[in-house]
């Protein structure tokens, strides 16, 4: 077996545009619940009791509680468990992070005012969140990737000759130009997908996967996600006679995602061709691995206020803005196959060298409004709603005229310059895209299926502290988080992107949370333990239906995992007060 892979495009094409998907959206964007012990052995349900160094990360307000100064850090284990069922299958995974959630310091200035008592400045670190991961599994297959790869090459239309390379295609950018996707080319040079022509239409391009009627075998996953968000927060607030507490908080943020997603399949009377066409059924074991890192810095503004009207009750409201990035991208992908027992080998994206891309991101946005009741001068209650607007997750591009856009607009891509020049409609203004007439918003499609697949979460908190003695308090609380998907998301066809097929699909987040705290003179230590249950399913593929051009096609089931994603977290924290 023998294919004369042309690497040239690739090389010509090592920082074309990597175009994103509404799943890497979220990947990027899901939520956590990080911060000090006392806050997350309350649920989180903090924001209208300030005076912990979490607050500054979710309502700044809560830095105007302060009447001392104070400065603390706070220690994360994070023990994992994750579990994979199919068909009564199961798959385990263990590991353990240790981790450094917050640290940080909050100063107060007095004042001479009974108005203005105090003015408060804080800066601390805060891991908003943590993406550490991993889940395996293996799947009894009704279908196989390569079929799902077939069907989209077919209802591409991409020739044999833009599979194998050549120097006017941009695999790295396909929706803008006409260049085949690398998928769709790693599946053709490593024979997962074979050009076969429809009768009577030779010059058709028509391309079948290796599952057959007479096909069986098993599907194997291994997917690790990596990284953190990192935030940064400098936080100015105050008091207005003891009965309304201010806060605004600037946070410089960094995030750093990696994925390392592993799909794997043994069959049996797999459709293998060869390189003269010739197709027969022979065991093929083959594995796509993928690599993808995403790392930038972004900003966000954070206004918050808690209301006490009596000294028994107080009240809180905050919002956040979106955070906005600017990420660069590292991507690369592989498949090694092994077929009839002897034939092996490896084709890789790009000619072995790590793809790249910059793209901006836009998070959503966050509403926040709290309540708690401070009863008997020794119990604590609190409850608090967010709203998170997932849907309005946003790409763009980092300038208005796209990435890589004298390649991809140059040349032919969409049209010659002189045509679309002298089409182009009057008034038009590169800076406002998606006008009637030509569009430069390459991510305008990705940013609808966002919309499409998403919805806005909301989230429940509550949590409660007796204190047992003037040191010692015992907590509790428990937080809920709705699912961001649309139900309809589950049956649909999803957009995924560049050579990662696989996806996941949360469902509802559930925490269950307790802690002890000790106080002696000024110093402080906080004890939490977290346990946290997300129920998710794995995807190795999106269901396909064919369309207009692929009537010959059949359907194509997702092939599909239930994942229980499972943490339990041991917080320490320690402070002083002066």
């Amino acid at each position: 077996m023998k294919k004369i892979i042309l690497a040239t495009a690739g090389l010509v094409a090592s920082a074309s545009a990597y175009s994103q998907s509404a799943v890497d959206a979220y990947r990027l964007s899901q939520p956590d619940m990080k911060g000090t012990a006392r806050y997350m052995s309350m649920g989180g349900a903090f924001g209208a009791l300030g005076g912990d160094l979490s607050t500054l990360s979710h309502n700044p307000a809560g830095i105007g509680v302060y009447r001392n100064s104070e400065v603390g850090f706070t220690l994360d284990l994070d023990l994992q468990h994750a579990e994979a069922t199919q068909m009564g299958m199961k798959y385990s995974l263990n590991q353990t992070k240790f981790l450094l959630n917050n640290m940080g310091f909050v100063w107060t200035l007095r004042l001479p005012s009974s108005s203005i008592p105090n003015l408060n400045v804080g800066f601390t670190y805060n891991k908003d969140v943590s993406f550490n991961r991993r889940y395996r599994g293996g799947i009894s297959l009704n279908n196989s990737l390569s079929n799902y790869i077939a069907a989209v090459t077919t209802q591409g239309g991409y020739t044999e000759s833009q599979l194998l390379g050549d120097n006017n295609n941009d695999p790295y950018n396909p929706t803008n130009g006409y260049g085949a996707p690398w998928l769709s080319i790693l599946g053709y040079d490593g024979y997962l997908i074979s050009d076969q022509p429809l009768q009577g239409q030779p010059n058709t391009p028509n391309y079948i996967g290796q599952w057959g009627s007479n096909t069986s075998g098993m599907g194997y996953f291994d997917v690790q996600e990596s990284g953190a968000v990192d935030a940064y927060n400098i936080a100015l607030g105050g008091n207005i006679a003891n009965v309304v507490y201010w806060g605004m908080d600037f946070s410089i943020t960094h995030m750093n995602y990696s994925l390392t997603p592993l799909w794997s399949e043994n069959l049996q009377n797999a459709r293998v061709g060869d390189d003269r066409g010739f197709i027969s059924e022979m065991p093929a074991q083959w594995t796509l691995n993928n690599y993808y890192n995403c790392s930038g810095t972004g900003f966000n503004y954070k206004l918050g206020f808690i209301v006490k009207p009596i000294q028994e009750f107080r009240l809180g409201f905050a919002f956040e803005t979106p955070t906005w990035y600017n990420l660069g991208e590292a991507f690369s992908a592989n498949i090694d196959y092994l077929y009839n027992g002897k034939d092996s080998g490896s084709v890789q994206t790009n000619g072995g060298y790590t793809g790249t891309n910059d793209v901006n991101f836009r998070t959503p946005w966050k509403i926040n409004a709290s309540a708690a009741a401070v009863l008997f001068n020794s119990l604590i209650l609190s409850a608090e709603y967010e709203w998170t607007q997932y849907k309005k997750m946003k790409y763009s591009a980092p300038t208005p005229w796209g990435n890589d856009y004298w390649y991809d607009y140059g040349w032919g891509y969409d049209y010659p310059w002189d045509y679309w020049w002298a089409n182009t409609p009057p008034n038009y203004d590169p800076y406002q895209p998606n006008q009637p007439g030509q569009s430069l918003d390459q991510y305008f499609y990705t940013n609808n299926s966002i919309n499409e697949y998403y919805c806005n979460t909301n989230t429940f908190r509550f949590g409660a502290e007796y204190r047992v003695t003037p040191q010692l308090s015992v907590r509790a609380g428990y937080s809920f988080v709705s699912s961001p998907v649309k139900e309809t998301t589950k049956f649909s066809m999803v957009e995924t992107a560049g050579t990662v097929p696989n996806y996941r699909l949360d469902n509802t987040t559930n925490y269950i949370t307790c802690g002890l705290g000790y106080k002696i003179k000024n110093f402080y230590v906080d004890l939490a333990y977290v346990y946290k249950h997300m129920s998710s399913t794995y995807h190795a593929f999106s269901p396909w239906w064919p369309g207009s051009n692929t009537s010959n096609q059949q359907p194509i089931q997702s092939q599909i995992s239930s994942l229980s994603l499972n943490n339990n977290q041991i917080v320490l924290s320690a402070g002083f007060k002066f």
